[in-house]
């Protein structure tokens, strides 16, 4: 595969990078094992301080780290600002927290027979993680900063159009004094992949990626016998009560549906609104989306970015008539995008039904499919019938209930009145198609450690 920096909003091809060799992909696991065998010995205090001292340095420089990833995937100067922060927010809360999450644990045992038995949590050794484009930083920060918390040391295969984010973020551990060989990036082929785990020194992988991505990749973990975590895509759904507040919640559907130009997981992709306010929701998000300005992410004015690639917007738009073909209707909505970039207008599919295959896929940028529920019932059926299960979120007045609602709706996470969001304090993962395993807080340091029993028996043999 290439790994290159193709400006989306240019279309230029700025730098290439040349695919590494096994060669280097079995150095590189060499130095990560190598690594580990000193860095599993170091103290919390000491990697707390590496990571203290990463966090210092991406708000110290965080607008050179921004601009690189609109360069690289295009999204909006604000937002690749408040990815940088966010990065730096999670590392800190590992430096906070990773020696109390990782505290040894003495178990209630039921008979004083069984001994003083006390659960430590050990590094495993080396990790990968496969990450993708959509969040250059946060992606490598989400898996990051837990491993190195916990004592295992990563190889990271990121995305082949982010190569200079990728590797910044591997500098810019390296600035903060992590020892060589803990963390190295690698721009490896897909075939690589399965040579890595097959080596007996790497314990574990964790994907953020495509269904496709990780049907292979947890194959190939598999077959090897070794950890995995698999972070999928997602078809997130907004749920609009009938006593919801319209104005703000529209504000909330047109934010959920295109931050990060509609290329999140977690984006709201699907606005299932109860009849009794559908046309008057509709109306207003019409008119909000409407008011997006696409054009140049590096330009304040601008609040819809590019599609990451030309190919991903020929992907959506081709996606597009795929739906129209089987019956959706197809709303364009407001000033044309401009012809330079991977820009795809703005859309609103409405009439998608159920025999639709869109009615199950996951659109990646700028598109909305809209549905028409009876009641509430309906609408948390509808939420629930998805082969995915990442987040979604519920809109009312009443919060309570909200919450009542919020709790029939079967994925990992669930919002009241705000979209499905990504915070360093918050867990993070999916049921069914959207994958298994979580990250961030104690879940994500505790995905790739082994949990031993120690257990103190003193007592007489029986014989």
């Amino acid at each position: 595969m290439s790994y290159a920096t193709v400006n989306p909003y240019t279309g230029e091809t700025l730098k290439t990078f040349p695919t590494a060799t096994d060669a280097e992909v079995q150095a590189a696991i060499d130095q990560a094992h190598a690594a580990f065998l000193d860095w599993r010995k170091t103290s919390f205090a000491e990697r707390a301080a590496i990571l203290q001292k990463a966090a210092d340095l991406l708000r110290k420089d965080a607008d050179r780290y921004a601009r690189l990833l609109t360069l690289e995937m295009g999204k909006l100067l604000t937002e690749a600002h408040a990815e940088v922060e966010l990065s730096a927010k999670i590392l800190e809360y590992y430096v906070r927290n990773a020696e109390a999450l990782l505290k040894p644990e003495k178990l209630p045992v039921l008979d004083a027979a069984e001994g003083e038995a006390v659960l430590v949590h050990e590094p495993l050794g080396v990790l990968l993680a496969i990450e993708p484009w959509n969040f250059p930083y946060y992606q490598i920060a989400r898996i990051l900063a837990p491993q190195l918390s916990a004592g295992n040391t990563m190889l990271l295969k990121h995305a082949s159009n982010v190569p200079q984010s990728a590797a910044a973020f591997e500098a810019l551990m390296r600035e903060a004094g992590l020892p060589a060989g803990a963390f190295i990036n690698l721009y490896m082929a897909h075939s690589q992949i399965e040579l890595v785990l097959n080596d007996p020194r790497v314990h574990g992988v964790a994907l953020t990626g495509s269904e496709a991505a990780g049907s292979i990749v947890a194959a190939a973990a598999g077959k090897a016998l070794k950890k995995s975590t698999m972070e999928l895509g997602g078809a997130d759904a907004f749920v609009v009560l009938a006593d919801a507040d319209l104005e703000k919640t529209v504000k909330w559907a047109v934010f959920g549906r295109h931050w990060n130009g509609g290329q999140v997981c977690v984006s709201s992709k699907r606005m299932i609104i109860v009849d009794e306010v559908y046309d008057r929701f509709l109306a207003l998000y019409r008119e909000g989306v409407a008011k997006l300005v696409a054009g140049d992410p590096l330009d304040p004015a601008t609040t819809l970015a590019p599609l990451s690639s030309q190919g991903a917007a020929d992907e959506l738009k081709e996606k597009i008539e795929f739906a129209i073909s089987h019956g959706a209707r197809a709303e364009q909505v407001g000033a044309p995008v401009p012809t330079q970039g991977a820009f795809v207008q703005p859309t609103i599919l409405t009439e998608v039904g159920e025999d639709n295959p869109v009615y199950s896929m996951e659109l990646f940028g700028p598109v909305s499919m809209l549905f028409r529920a009876r009641d509430e019932a309906d609408a948390i059926r509808i939420a629930n019938d998805s082969p995915f299960g990442l987040g979604g979120s519920v809109f009312t007045r009443d919060t309570a209930h909200g919450a009542e609602v919020a709790a029939q709706i079967s994925t990992g996470m669930v919002f009241v009145n705000h979209p499905t969001k990504v915070e360093a304090d918050l867990p993070f993962g999916g049921i069914r198609r959207s994958g298994y395993g979580r990250e961030l807080l104690g879940l994500g340091i505790k995905e790739f450690v082994n949990h031993k029993l120690i257990d103190v028996v003193d007592i007489d043999a029986p014989f």
